[in-house]
């Protein structure tokens, strides 16, 4: 899969990201001022901003906004929920892993168990009750022990899932509100593009 692996704060400069590192934004290129974006312009950036930070293709995001325009509720945070519940991105959220890119890695690699059971899709759509665990023979590791130092202190753990740091475990204990989305992403651009 085409998946970015490009300069990080290249993309995050032109979405208006923190950089990584804490370095200084200090490239600044041409003295004038840009060109405004159009409508549509918006809706595409914050489409792409939105793919970026999850790591998503254009085939999976659209097939995850056409699910969430299905369900009942406001489409823009059934699409953020939908995003959020991702495993991937509960590992990365746990604080078990530093970037959701390295979370994504762990779960491909088999390094995490949902419920007891190996999952190595990352895309896993979690449930409220699911618990997740390294794996038993990954538990060695040095990966898991970076993780232990790391878990859910590096990263501040949202309301709707509890880490058990000593154990290296993690539940979902509800579903995801707008409010624990830690990225701001303008969801009713990316509803009003696809709905072009």
């Amino acid at each position: 899969m085409a998946r970015y692996t490009g300069p990080k704060n290249k993309k995050n400069r032109r979405f208006g990201l923190p950089l990584k590192n804490g370095k200084p934004d200090t490239k600044r290129t041409g003295t004038g001022r840009g060109r405004r974006l159009s409508d549509y312009g918006l809706q595409l950036r914050e489409k792409q901003k939105a793919k970026y930070l999850y790591g998503i293709l254009e085939r999976q995001f659209r097939n995850y906004y056409l699910k969430a325009s299905n369900l009942e509720g406001v489409t823009g945070d059934r699409l953020l929920q939908l995003l959020e519940n991702r495993l991937d991105n509960v590992v990365y959220r746990l604080g078990f892993a530093k970037t959701r890119p390295q979370a994504r890695q762990y779960v491909s690699h088999g390094h995490i168990q949902v419920n007891s059971k190996k999952v190595n899709i990352p895309s896993y759509q979690l449930k409220t009750g699911d618990q997740i665990t390294w794996k038993e023979s990954s538990q060695s590791s040095d990966i898991v022990k970076n993780a232990s130092d790391n878990a859910g202190f590096e990263s501040v753990v949202p309301t709707w899932l509890n880490v058990d740091s000593s154990r290296l475990s993690g539940e979902v204990l509800s579903e995801p509100t707008l409010s624990d989305v830690e990225l701001i992403i303008d969801t009713r651009l990316i509803v009003e593009f696809y709905s072009r």
